[in-house]
């Protein structure tokens, strides 16, 4: 549920504060909390002597590029319509493994894709069969970054850090982030001034329900569960991105919406279920 609100009030503080820094300024504040509440329970910071590059090429994909891209593209697309673009991850992580790590999709992968891409196509045409170009700019940048965030996934599989994975989020948060708000003040105008409390409200929430208390939530999810099992957690996200869209900013809710989510939650489940028989 966190996750997916912050898709409307991150649509709405973009009224406010330009991407760049609200996600940078907002994702360094979360790193800080998370290194704090990492040396409160005892958990190492450190980094392994020689994990430096892997840490930040990860940072930069999962967090740098994700999150960039996915905030720049709600400049042209609805809170809902990116929530459902953007979990199209799954299934790109799915086919990213292929060149990877050698996991070879399944045609349950390759069909979750493809429903992926189905609910991306409705969500992107205004009427019949013609598309919306006006939306074409966000589908690109949030399409983009789920990939990278796909290939960052698995790059990270394949070169671990070695970390514990709160002090893990804690270092890639903080370094992601970090080129974003060193980058806004050359490539925006900032005027904290301006920003509304209601702005505030809306930066402090994205801090620390979606980049802190979330990835808590999550990795306490993954301790207890089977991780295929702790990812169907994850259908709720876009749904409640779309529902939460619709009632806090008013945005359009009606049969295609309905339909390119149908079709997106159908390829989040196929995509995070294993095969019976397990990999090949």
């Amino acid at each position: 549920m966190g996750w997916g609100l912050n898709w409307p009030v991150l649509k709405a503080l973009l009224a406010e504060m330009p991407p760049m820094a609200a996600r940078g300024l907002a994702g360094l504040l979360a790193a800080l909390a998370l290194a704090g509440f990492a040396a409160l329970r005892g958990v190492p910071l450190a980094v392994p002597p020689g994990r430096w590059g892997p840490l930040v090429a990860a940072s930069l994909l999962n967090v740098t590029a994700w999150m960039g891209l996915a905030t720049m593209g709600l400049l042209y697309l609805g809170a809902g319509e990116g929530a459902m673009i953007c979990y199209t991850m799954p299934a790109w992580t799915a086919l990213a493994a292929w060149p990877v790590l050698g996991e070879k999709p399944s045609a349950r992968r390759l069909l979750a894709l493809l429903l992926g891409m189905g609910g991306v196509a409705i969500l992107v045409t205004s009427g019949g069969t013609s598309l919306d170009w006006g939306k074409m700019p966000g589908v690109a940048m949030i399409l983009s970054g789920a990939i990278l965030f796909a290939l960052g996934t698995v790059w990270f599989k394949r070169n671990p850090v070695g970390l514990n994975p709160l002090a893990s989020v804690a270092w890639q948060v903080g370094l992601g982030c970090l080129p974003l708000a060193i980058a806004s003040p050359f490539l925006e105008h900032f005027d904290a001034g301006a920003v509304s409390m209601r702005g505030w409200a809306a930066f402090l929430y994205m801090a620390a329900i979606p980049l802190c208390l979330c990835y808590l939530a999550w990795f306490a999810a993954l301790a207890a569960l089977p991780a295929g099992v702790a990812a169907i957690g994850t259908l709720v996200t876009p749904v409640i991105g779309v529902i939460s869209g619709a009632l806090l900013l008013g945005e359009p809710l009606g049969i295609r919406q309905g339909a390119a989510l149908v079709l997106t939650l159908a390829g989040i489940l196929l995509a995070i279920r294993e095969p019976a028989r397990g990999r090949g």
